[in-house]
């Protein structure tokens, strides 16, 4: 009897798994045309339900990600009377005002681990965080996979994954989450964003998009019940408060860790066997990293979405200081004289010892300060996502003054030329402040009503008098320094420009990459948008909106895939390349013969050339 008790003890506890329904719910866009209503709707449907165990709501949960979205989307959720396991998706995340903080502090939490009736359920962020590019699940994402897998040791239960975007290329590092995955018993896999029912094979792993809960162009939405049954997931759409349709799909669950023959290829580093750039040293975080870089010359000082502002030595790439914050961190430290200037979703901005990285100040903001700060003659200019624009003092952290009327709110770093401070936000509000007492000299408009195409991410270029832009509607803008009037704006469907751009060495070329992977060129003192010049860069399909930086002869051109090029601003060869990692690549810092690059996934690398 003892060795029979022995036995069943010995019985994997996927042996043991019941059946059970739950209701995936995703894509709603609360703040969108009718996303707050459909919710409404589907939630008091939930409700009604007497069979349904708990409800998945896998990302987008908001169209931008703000506060006021959150919260009402929060109000809604809690009157459903299920469990509710809840990620964000990239509306939450890359216009998110809070830097995706208030998505954490409104849901407790942007990733969820749990066991349910014999089965696990993981589910991961997607991103992209504040800057438009691929999706990526955070880097401190994977670490706490590995930390839940450590400490679930019965591999063998099986396991159901769930992120907002498919487990393929559209996610800069799918490949990260698969090996982790198939570490486990993997079965299943379940995302949103692309608005439809659909099957997918994700190296093996049955893969399931479900719906989106908008009625769109129906008279009401709908979301997927999902029966998990005889070794078997069945999905049926549910129209809420109306019927369950038949089951679109049956997918058998079994065990997918044996080789795939559909497996997709991993990123290709050979190319940097045989690159005229060769690394120096390299540095990998345990955390995303959405910010660039400053130097003193001796220490190069960056942040990371964990929170942390950091100094690492130029010459070795070694760690020499960490100062933690409250929030995440998509502000570029800026350096001057021994103060490291950067601010944090935490609503503070931090003025840092430039040698110890100990706190000297910090001044909060009412909300999220995402911007970067602008330093000129011992003044910071930085804006942050309480509509207000601000003037510190460098050596004490006093405000200097402070401009009030800011529409949405700032993730940019302003320009500052012929004593005004320049700069974009995401509600269409591009400004032109005096320096010396932030009041309002101009205000420009592009006409848009949808925010998502607002001038907010580009580094404004400044020359001949002229204020030259780019955005995600696709235009290039020429506008009059002094008065703030478009002197031009053209949109040229085969030279399709969005956020990157910079100015030439001798300030004589405005130039902007291309959707198409192409940088072009444009002269500053044109009438129109006349591209003079193009490079022979062919990059796929491009969304980054890092600027492009120049010396006197080459032009520095990042990607959203990590892949660094330096291009001949003569000839427009391609003079060397280098692969960094598979992610979107933040603002570089350049100096003689050498360039330091961090990529949003954690690393840094210099590179002599």
């Amino acid at each position: 009897m003892k060795r029979i008790l022995f036995l069943l003890l010995l019985v994997p506890t996927f042996l043991n798994a019941q059946s059970f329904r739950f209701a995936q719910v995703t894509d709603t866009h609360v703040g969108g045309a009718t996303g707050a209503d459909d919710l409404r709707r589907t939630v008091q449907d939930l409700n009604q339900m007497r069979d349904i165990d708990f409800v998945i709501l896998s990302g987008d949960v908001t169209e931008f990600g703000s506060d006021e979205e959150l919260a009402l989307a929060k109000r809604i959720l809690d009157s459903l009377n299920l469990p509710l396991y809840v990620i964000p998706g990239n509306h939450d995340s890359n216009w998110s005002e809070s830097g995706a903080n208030t998505f954490r502090r409104v849901f407790g939490s942007e990733m969820f681990f749990f066991k349910h009736k014999g089965y696990q359920f993981i589910g991961t962020t997607s991103g992209p965080n504040m800057r438009m590019s691929p999706g990526q699940i955070p880097r401190e994402n994977l670490v706490w996979m590995d930390s839940v897998f450590n400490a679930n040791k019965d591999a063998e239960m099986p396991l159901i994954a769930i992120n907002h975007y498919p487990l393929d290329e559209s996610l800069n590092n799918w490949y990260e989450s698969i090996n982790r995955l198939k570490t486990r018993n993997v079965q299943l896999a379940l995302c949103g964003h692309g608005h439809q029912n659909r099957l997918y094979d994700w190296e093996g792993i049955p893969g399931v998009m479900s719906r989106s809960n908008l009625r769109a162009k129906e008279v009401i939405g709908g979301y997927n019940i999902i029966t998990i049954k005889n070794d078997s997931a069945i999905f049926q759409v549910r129209r809420p408060l109306s019927i369950t349709e038949d089951a679109w799909l049956t997918v058998p669950l079994r065990s997918v860790r044996t080789n795939s023959t559909n497996v997709s290829a991993r990123p290709n580093y050979d190319m940097n066997n045989t690159s005229k750039a060769k690394l120096v040293w390299e540095y990998e975080d345990h955390g995303d990293i959405g910010a660039g870089m400053s130097t003193d010359q001796r220490y190069v000082f960056t942040a990371n979405t964990v929170g942390e502002v950091f100094a690492l030595d130029m010459k070795s790439g070694k760690l020499i200081w960490k100062f933690k914050t409250g929030g995440k961190v998509y502000s570029t430290p800026a350096f001057h004289q021994g103060t490291v200037v950067v601010g944090s979703s935490d609503h503070f901005i931090y003025g840092l010892d430039s040698k110890t990285g100990l706190l000297k100040w910090k001044l909060e903001a009412g909300k999220a300060v995402l911007g970067s700060a602008a330093v000129d003659q011992g003044k910071a200019y930085i804006g942050a996502s309480d509509g207000i624009f601000r003037c510190i003092n460098v050596s004490d952290g006093k405000l200097i003054w402070a401009f009030d009327q800011v529409k949405g709110y700032v993730s940019t770093r302003p320009t500052i030329a012929n004593d005004k401070v320049i700069f974009g936000s995401w509600n269409n509000g591009f400004y032109a402040l005096d320096k010396l007492t932030g009041k309002l000299v101009w205000e420009w408009s592009n006409g848009h009503q949808n925010r998502m195409f607002s001038a907010a991410a580009c580094y404004p270029v400044v020359s001949n008098n002229r204020v030259f832009i780019v955005a995600p509607d696709r235009y290039m803008t020429a506008i009059d320094l002094k008065s703030g009037k478009t002197i031009w704006r053209e949109k040229i469907d085969s030279e399709k420009v969005r956020e990157s751009m910079g100015l030439s060495h001798d300030k004589k070329h405005v130039y902007a990459k291309t959707m198409d992977g192409e940088v072009i060129a444009v002269p500053v003192h044109a009438d129109k948008m006349d591209v003079v010049w193009k490079s022979k860069l062919k990059l796929p399909y491009e969304l980054a909106p890092t600027a492009l930086q120049s010396n006197r002869h080459l032009i520095f051109v990042p990607s959203d895939k990590g892949l660094f090029s330096a291009v001949d601003n003569k000839s427009g060869e391609v003079k060397w390349q280098y692969k960094i990692s598979n992610g979107m690549i933040n603002p570089p810092l350049l100096s003689k013969n050498s360039v330091i690059v961090s990529t949003m996934d954690g690393k840094i690398v210099m590179l002599s050339y």
